[in-house]
């Protein structure tokens, strides 16, 4: 084990955290953009985005009932509706069990709900949690350096699996379409876009940002106790000589990488509805019927014409298919739109001369 006394017993700690805050500000970022697309598409898709908010609200209430049942509070009595959602408990609790359950409130959504993702992914993909130290920094493992490369490592191997099994994800099977419904849900309301019932506040990234320092600077000391119990844990691994520590938060990055994903499968589902909203008529329809469409003719195909990694090359003739669909189609209706302004300019030109 090589490094400075100080860099193992201040710094090498740090560095998982500093990590996981990472993936957790751009998880911030990305829900960010996704609810200015979404305003984008309110006007016409009011009830898509109405349920998008309740996802939002629904998973928020049920990270703060989880913490109220962690502090032993119980729960008296549970409301949610589009626009909001509150959770009674049966004992009112101060300090640190208060602490503890506005903290599920304002973070556990982030990666409460994709915990329970990460549990479907344990049963669908087997070894995903063989997580190996690189071999490479077995002698750094302990520094800042060995932990932040040890992490990062971690989130590779992880990503690269679950990279894996979305690419070649069966959706004729009812587990993996199972799990990528709950990954749209996921992503479509990981957060509100707003709450309350008569006051409409609305939820942005300063909004998150604002409760979770309100959380730090209400009980400063909770949080530095929390940190404290994290060094403590990274000094227990450093004694037995295991990757417990890092194994850890690397979980934490495990969920924000699955958030990740789920949100920008949003964006896309996004784009595609603002892409759709463009065409005229019935035929804004064709790219949603034409999906599971072009799917099922590869797998029927794949069916009597086996190949390697039919399961992939279905997905992406399904994804880029409809993509060339929208964009025939929309140029197609830019095409007519221009010709028929051309032989509406012609027929003015032509009645001007005729009064003439």
């Amino acid at each position: 084990m090589e490094g400075s006394s100080l860099d193992i017993i201040i710094f090498a700690p740090l560095a998982a955290i500093l990590g996981v805050l990472l993936f957790w500000f751009i998880k911030l970022l990305l829900i960010e953009s996704q609810k200015y697309f979404l305003d984008r598409i309110r006007s016409k898709h009011e009830p898509l985005c109405r349920f998008t908010n309740f996802l939002g609200i629904l998973f928020q209430t049920i990270c703060h009932a989880l913490g109220y049942t962690v502090t032993k509070s119980g729960i008296s009595d549970v409301y949610i509706s589009v626009n909001y959602g509150k959770v009674a408990p049966k004992k009112e609790k101060k300090g640190i069990f208060e602490w503890i359950s506005n903290a599920f409130l304002f973070i556990g959504p982030f990666f409460i709900p994709a915990f329970l993702l990460l549990i479907c992914l344990f049963l669908l993909i087997p070894g995903l949690f063989q997580i190996k130290v690189p071999i490479e920094i077995i002698n750094l493992e302990y520094t800042f350096a060995g932990q932040l490369i040890s992490f990062g490592a971690n989130l590779h191997l992880f990503s690269q699996k679950f990279f894996i099994f979305l690419v070649n994800i069966d959706l004729l099977h009812p587990g993996h379409f199972g799990f990528l419904l709950l990954l749209i849900f996921l992503g479509m309301g990981i957060r509100p876009s707003y709450i309350g019932e008569k006051k409409i506040d609305r939820v942005d990234l300063i909004y998150d940002l604002n409760n979770v320092w309100q959380l730090i600077t209400h009980k400063p000391l909770y949080l530095l106790i929390l940190l404290l119990l994290s060094y403590n844990f990274f000094y227990i691994s450093l004694i037995f000589d295991q990757s417990w520590y890092t194994i850890l938060f690397s979980i934490f990055g495990f969920l924000s990488i699955i958030s990740i994903v789920a949100i920008v499968i949003a964006h896309l589902i996004i784009f595609l509805i603002k892409a759709t909203d463009s065409i005229e008529g019935k035929k804004r329809f064709l790219p949603y019927v034409f999906l599971p469409f072009s799917y099922l003719l590869m797998r029927l195909l794949f069916y009597y014409v086996p190949v390697d990694y039919a399961n992939a090359v279905s997905l992406l003739v399904m994804i880029l298919s409809t993509f060339l669909m929208t964009l025939f189609i929309l140029k197609k209706g830019d095409t007519f739109k221009s010709k028929l302004s051309i032989k509406r300019r012609d027929k003015k030109s032509k009645e001007g001369k005729d009064e003439r």
